[in-house]
């Protein structure tokens, strides 16, 4: 395997996670008649560019399909932190109606929809059909494509060069990076903005976060590696902020080359990833260590809960929670089923481990004595949703970055 953004050949492994299947793969109770397909899930750091990176078994057109069953409305604090976003770089950009934005992987409106609601014109890039409907439905003008620079000339053609582009927790997805990137440098006007969100390789790594490894993230990213990739683009990094999104974000935000002033949040972040060592192979060793501990830890509370008699349930169909599902080899007996808001999911099986998804009306139902929250980084609001399960004496349970019940 070569780098994808330098062309280096790997050698260096970061973590090994055996085999899994696409962890939003979805299962219907028909397709247990079927075989299932399992892609070894090895991840791994690129000497030369620091890029961490998993290869590209199976392609992006397959994973992000018609019926792709993530949907970002169904989580309250994602939609206020799009809400917030979309406001805050209004006021700092100066955005209104003579502005143009334009989401990449814009999901189902989940964000623009504020920038809709405040008069400024945006248009969504979105390849699954799926949550493009969903957008629609919203009034959110939306197109089925995959993002790279033939699509950003398209649409700079039909008049949408941006003031602003966002593209939150879509960098990590994409095959080719490089192709990608160059979209914006397409797309931007002369002084526009390009917004990206990503989980931070930093806190990946130092918070043991190894269920956000999974076949849809093609690259794990720190800021040393992305201002690289965006260099040989054409554009320019000149701000960074760290948000607490998905366990530890970096915002990045780029333009064309001096079209703003480079602030100095670049270097402190810079300075920190080096400081930590992410400038040098041996940050990204050991690593294996820390996900096998967290491994036998959720093993070791699951086996003495069923022993002891104790009845488990699961909160989110959320892809992390397949990662470390299947990484443990647990299956439905061990978690008896998984709720989920969504009704996209509901009467779907879990990829790999088979647990079936299904309501949260199931919780008040059957009582279960533990509840697993999967999606650790909604902990606080799972938790303020679900309080009526305290009545029955049930206690949560997250583990990562180490496990916890309370």
């Amino acid at each position: 395997m070569h780098c994808r953004f330098c062309d280096t050949q790997l050698s260096h492994v970061f973590a090994d996670l055996d085999l899994a299947p696409p962890s939003n793969s979805y299962l219907r109770p028909t397709d247990l008649n079927a075989p299932e397909v399992f892609y070894p899930l090895k991840i791994w750091t690129c000497e030369s560019c620091f890029l961490t990176q998993i290869d590209e078994f199976k392609s992006h057109d397959e994973i992000f399909s018609e019926d792709y069953a993530y949907f970002s409305s169904f989580s309250s604090s994602w939609v206020a932190h799009a809400k917030r976003f979309v406001g805050d770089m209004a006021a700092e950009f100066g955005l209104n109606e003579d502005s143009r934005i334009v989401e990449v992987a814009s999901n189902d409106g989940y964000l623009l929809q504020h920038a809709k609601a405040m008069g400024i014109p945006c248009l969504g890039v979105e390849p699954t059909a799926s949550t493009a409907k969903a957008a629609r439905e919203k009034g959110i003008e939306t197109c089925e494509l995959f993002f790279g620079k033939a699509t950003a000339k398209q649409l700079a053609d039909e008049g949408w060069h941006a003031d602003l582009t966002a593209a939150n927790n879509v960098l990590a997805h994409v095959p080719d990076i490089n192709d990608f990137l160059g979209g914006f440098k397409i797309l931007l006007k002369e002084k526009g903005v390009a917004s990206f969100e990503f989980p931070h390789l930093l806190q990946l790594v130092q918070n043991n976060q190894f269920d956000t490894i999974y076949h849809e993230h093609f690259s794990y990213l720190s800021l040393l590696t992305v201002q690289k990739i965006a260099e040989a683009q054409g554009l320019e990094v000149f701000h960074v902020q760290e948000i607490p999104t998905h366990g530890g974000s970096l915002r990045v935000l780029m333009s064309h080359k001096g079209a703003h002033a480079v602030r100095s949040s670049v270097a402190e972040v810079l300075g920190k990833e080096r400081a930590a060592g992410m400038d040098s192979l041996a940050f990204y060793d050991g690593f294996q260590k820390a996900v096998d501990k967290v491994r036998l830890e959720f093993l070791e509370f699951l086996i003495s809960a069923k022993k002891a008699g104790k009845t488990i349930a699961g909160y989110g169909a959320a892809a992390k929670g397949n990662t470390l599902l299947n990484y443990s080899g647990v299956k439905t007996g061990f978690v008896d089923y998984v709720c989920d808001l969504s009704p996209h999911k509901q009467g779907l099986l879990l990829p790999g481990s088979h647990i079936p998804v299904v309501s949260p009306d199931k919780l008040a139902e059957t009582k279960p004595d533990y509840i697993v929250i999967f999606p650790w980084n909604l902990r606080e609001e799972v938790t303020k949703q679900l309080a009526y399960a305290r009545e029955w004496g049930a206690k949560f349970v997250v583990a990562i970055p180490k496990l916890e019940v309370f």
